[in-house]
């Protein structure tokens, strides 16, 4: 646990985005036929909208880091450790970073949704331990950053949150931050990489990315990779424009992928769910630097930073990839104040 402490300036939340429904008619104040049913004549109702969380430390950098979380998760998933070790967020807040943290549309904080879904439980946990590469169950990856144990397990699958959108309002979301905030960089993860991308594209005010093992990429119309297949579906590039695909070669962007991710076909469904996507993300960095861009794909096993899951923001060693984050915005010259 971080002893020193961490001198706020400013902080707080705020809902950004949404839309708002509002039914015809009069409302009668005089009638009651429950709490969850309703006469909704002359009523409104709001959703749609992210939950944004937000720090702003002591003389802090300029440009905020914006955190997209991914699939079947919320925004605290940058801001808090299974073990009770410090966030990511807060890791960064200490190198001075300004930090927004989201729920998307439907999740977390952000639940009031327009999207009609019916929640059923589940039993998934053993396959999502898998799919993370935190092992193969019930048997942990030698050497896994991921701290073991029942408690810390426990408290890991208890982040996971519905997930009640169409994910039609995601991006919608991000740009309507744009315009509250300005400038800032996107700091995604998995299944948030592809919005991360759409958001680059839509909005100028993103001026770099950095995606924790995206699960999704953009391509030049024309020049889309064929689909790599794989055990949970394989993936496919989405086409944009090049106009839009050139916004990504103006910005600097930076990929981070961890361990446990083979080379070559495999029979478990976490080693093929990622080796599918980072064959994919290295066509994407590939495209992006042709046509002239500045994205680089960072392996961390291949620089000496092993046992990571896709969880990597929570493992044992989330302070050293906070340092990785924090010397590549330097090297960008994104942290002038």
């Amino acid at each position: 646990m971080a002893t020193e402490p961490i001198h706020i300036q400013e902080q707080g939340y705020f809902p950004i985005g949404g839309k708002t429904i509002q039914r015809e008619g009069v409302y009668d104040n005089s009638k009651f036929i429950g709490w969850t049913k309703q006469i909704e004549t002359g009523q409104s109702y709001r959703g749609d909208h992210a939950f944004v969380n937000y720090q702003v430390p002591v003389n802090p950098n300029k440009l905020p880091l914006v955190y997209v979380h991914g699939f079947g998760g919320s925004g605290v998933c940058w801001q808090m450790t299974p073990d009770g070790r410090e966030g990511f967020s807060s890791l960064m807040l200490r190198k001075g970073w300004k930090n927004f943290v989201l729920d998307l549309p439907g999740r977390g904080r952000a639940g009031r949704t327009t999207t009609d879904v019916e929640i059923k439980p589940v039993a998934d946990e053993m396959f999502w331990f898998d799919i993370w590469r935190l092992g193969q169950w019930p048997k942990y990856n030698e050497g896994v950053q991921f701290p073991k144990g029942k408690e810390a397990l426990d408290v890991f699958f208890r982040e996971m949150t519905p997930d009640l959108s169409d994910h039609k309002e995601d991006n919608l979301a991000l740009t309507a931050l744009s315009k509250r905030i300005g400038p800032h960089i996107l700091v995604t993860h998995s299944a948030g990489g592809i919005t991360g991308w759409l958001s680059a594209i839509e909005n100028a005010e993103v001026k770099a990315v950095a995606s924790f093992e995206p699960g999704g990429f953009v391509f030049p119309k024309g020049e889309v990779p064929p689909k790599i297949d794989g055990l949970t579906g394989g993936v496919s590039g989405k086409p944009v424009s090049e106009e839009q695909f050139k916004r990504l070669t103006q910005i600097p962007i930076v990929l981070y992928f961890g361990d446990y991710i083979p080379e070559k076909v495999s029979t478990k469904l976490g080693d093929e769910n990622w080796r599918v996507r980072l064959q994919m993300a290295r066509k994407f960095v590939e495209t992006i630097n042709r046509h002239g861009g500045k994205a680089t794909i960072v392996e961390l096993p291949k620089i000496g930073i092993k046992g990571n899951t896709h969880f990597m923001m929570q493992d044992l060693n989330n302070d050293k990839l906070a340092a990785l984050l924090d010397k590549w915005l330097k090297d960008n010259n994104l942290a002038s104040k």
